[in-house]
């Protein structure tokens, strides 16, 4: 087995540091929202606060040039990195609401031009469960079962946009599944929990696919690292999408019960 230094490399530039420090301004950016709202538009809810400042750490977290470094080097690190970016994050950045936020603190000219985005065909295509499904897991399939991953080792441009791209299209997913902004013609709770169970046994099927046949193929990495990374893959990948499943059924539950009671509009 291969084992890699951990540490942060020597000479570290701006650029090393700049994703976290994109971070850090979304995070600000968010909060002087809340605060904006709590002064002048009636408050905030703050366990959405709460959601998104946690996805927000659990993203700077994998940016942090330390966890970056390991990640470049070694699979374990890149599957640490690809879990935190592409899974556990964006779910909590999507339960914070953040275009409901930003449709409330912004002027009425403004918040009328996102919400005709949401109201949008294309964004609908976009956002369709379906889509969403195949930007992200099958971009994981296209990453790890071609010569993707290691023409990412060697090309810079190509390893950042594989950064963007696992947390596009993971904050995609999550939206389509529980996304509490809002959606005109959001698909019901059945399409939804058939798109999330499929996820979960693609998912699983990529895994042991990595785990037994030692995908990514010619890597510089060893079969034992690679099993590795397997396990983590399947593992905490399941993690990540029982959470999704919990908030899945929870606020669907919750849209129910105020149906029930009158307090709102028949929703899944």
């Amino acid at each position: 087995m291969q084992h890699h230094a951990h540490h942060v490399p020597p000479g570290l530039t701006f650029t090393d540091w700049l994703p976290l420090l994109v971070v850090v301004a979304i995070a600000w950016v968010y909060l002087a929202a809340v605060i904006f709202c709590g002064s002048t538009k009636g408050g905030w809810n703050r366990w959405r606060t709460g959601s998104f400042m946690l996805g927000n750490c659990l993203l700077a977290v994998a940016l942090v040039p330390s966890l970056m470094a390991w990640a470049h080097q070694d699979l374990r690190g890149h599957m640490v990195q690809h879990l935190l970016i592409g899974m556990f994050a964006p779910l909590f950045l999507v339960l914070g609401a953040p275009l409901t936020l930003a449709l409330k603190a912004l002027p009425v000219s403004m918040a009328r031009n996102i919400t005709t985005v949401l109201r949008s065909r294309p964004f609908y295509l976009l956002s369709h469960p379906v889509t969403a499904f195949l930007l992200n897991i099958g971009g994981m399939y296209v990453l790890y079962l071609t010569p993707l991953y290691n023409e990412s080792l060697t090309k810079p441009y190509l390893h950042y946009l594989m950064h963007v791209h696992f947390l596009v299209a993971g904050y995609l997913f999550a939206w389509a599944m529980v996304g509490p902004d809002p959606a005109p013609k959001r698909p019901g709770l059945l399409l939804r929990v058939l798109v999330l169970f499929i996820s979960i046994a693609a998912h699983a099927f990529l895994s042991k696919l990595m785990y037994a046949y030692g995908y990514p193929l010619y890597s510089p990495h060893s079969e034992a690292q690679i099993r590795e990374a397997a396990k983590l893959m399947y593992y905490w990948g399941d993690l990540a999408e029982l959470f999704l499943a919990i908030a899945l059924f929870a606020l669907w539950y919750q849209k129910r019960g105020r149906t029930t009671y009158g307090l709102g509009p028949t929703a899944s």
